[in-house]
């Protein structure tokens, strides 16, 4: 969610260096900074988020480590439980694409995490 917004807030604070700046070398030398400090606070929030999934998927308890993918699993089994007509004809639309929103989102969350841990074995070795 946060590197959604990082064009965003970005793009405004390099319009206000852009007024407040006194010549455009300044003006250049903040948004680089600022810009790099965006990616900083990016790249902690992800490195925070892989080691969360990381932890779960060392820890002891069995449901500990499945909870995730067994969410996932019951998310995705509702949508094709829809698609093939076995949940409720009145059913909104949009509650639908939400459901299928939250399934990428969760997909893409695991796949990333994977890759991480696959990369930190790598780096290990």
């Amino acid at each position: 969610m946060w590197n959604l917004l990082i064009k965003p807030i970005s793009d405004v604070v390099n319009n206000i260096v852009d007024k407040i700046a006194p010549d455009a070398g300044m003006a250049e030398k903040l948004k680089f900074e600022i810009t790099k400090e965006l990616l900083n606070v990016d790249n902690n929030v992800l490195q925070a988020q892989a080691n969360v999934i990381m932890s779960e998927a060392k820890g002891e308890s069995w449901l500990q480590r499945s909870w995730r993918p067994l969410v996932m699993l019951t998310f995705a089994a509702l949508i094709v439980a829809h698609w093939l007509g076995f949940s409720s004809e009145n059913l909104p639309n949009d509650q639908v694409l939400a459901l299928l929103d939250i399934v990428q989102v969760g997909l893409g969350g695991y796949v990333i995490g994977r890759s991480a841990e696959k990369v930190m074995k790598e780096y290990k070795n």
